[in-house]
């Protein structure tokens, strides 16, 4: 159920990739399986923990014998071959060609090579400034990813607007002094979310500032 539209003024726009902009949950949870099934370890507990992590970490709360960079480097670089199921979450292609491109940002827990091939394969541009697992740590929950595009973008972190779909990117954003809008594409509850909606299709650019001004047909709490 909806609960209105709302307006919402900011500096810069930051998105998380996937579940965010990217519907990627084919992909990683195929990748995880096989990745499960070879090392002997419980499918269930590696998704509970996953999403929105960078893959070493993942792996060094999951399977600390496994928790090697060559390890995570192998499941991402299988996962950057693949992109059976990728597609853009609704209304992300329109919202990120009405942003002015210096306004907004990718905030991901993935490597370099695998957010830039999986932008492309969902037919998303690439940003102008991209932050990930390559250029900070540690990743999220620490807002450190979150600080450093909104450093990037010369402008201050109150000030951004981030949008999230894992609770550990919500705390991240949270942290950084951000407002923070869940995507209920892959979590229905988001502690500490401003705002929820069911996808970027309930987002507008309406000025293009500045100030950015925003409308978000946010979903009841």
């Amino acid at each position: 159920m909806e609960a209105g539209i709302t307006m919402h003024d900011c500096e810069a726009v930051l998105f998380d990739m996937d579940g965010t902009l990217v519907d990627s949950t084919a992909v990683v949870e195929r990748h995880w399986a096989r990745w499960a099934a070879r090392r002997g370890v419980d499918l269930a507990a590696v998704l509970a923990i996953s999403h929105g992590r960078p893959t070493l970490d993942t792996l060094s709360l999951i399977a600390p014998q496994w928790a090697t960079a060559e390890e995570a480097a192998g499941l991402d670089t299988a996962e950057g071959e693949d992109s059976e199921g990728l597609a853009a979450v609704p209304g992300a292609r329109e919202l990120a060609a009405a942003l002015p491109p210096a306004r907004w940002a990718v905030v991901t827990s993935a490597g370099r090579t695998l957010a830039r091939s999986r932008l492309a394969a969902a037919g998303l541009p690439l940003p102008a400034v991209l932050v990930t697992a390559d250029d900070v740590s540690p990743g999220k929950p620490s807002p450190d990813g979150y600080l450093e595009a909104a450093r990037r973008l010369s402008v201050r972190p109150e000030r951004c607007l981030v949008f999230e779909d894992a609770p550990v990117g919500v705390q991240a954003g949270v942290a950084a002094g951000a407002t923070v809008v869940g995507l209920t594409t892959t979590f229905a509850v988001l502690d500490g979310c401003a705002h929820r909606v069911a996808d970027l299709a309930a987002v507008r650019l309406i000025d293009s500032g500045p100030p950015l001004r925003l409308s978000i047909r946010a979903l009841a709490r």
